[in-house]
């Protein structure tokens, strides 16, 4: 992932048609389940999966995301990666 050098790097996801609500929850979680599918599919080297992370690292409460690896990593998440 590219090293951030100022605040004008940090940047939010862009607009996503298939979530046009103010409620950005389910952009969030999508944008997780998809990094993770991507990095499955494709490897952990490829590069486009770096877009989903971004988009779930902006988007998602650091909780939330610490939850969700714990759950990976004990084999309880809910999603479907």
């Amino acid at each position: 992932m590219p090293e951030i050098k100022s605040v004008a790097d940090i940047k939010t996801a862009p607009f996503d048609p298939r979530f046009p609500n103010q409620n950005q929850t389910r952009h969030c979680y999508q944008s997780y389940l998809d990094f993770h599918r991507c990095q499955k599919v494709r490897g952990e080297k490829y590069e486009p999966c770096q877009y989903f992370k971004r988009a779930f690292t902006s988007l998602c409460p650091n909780e939330w995301v610490d939850k969700w690896e714990t759950q990976r990593s004990e084999g309880t998440f809910a999603g479907r990666i």
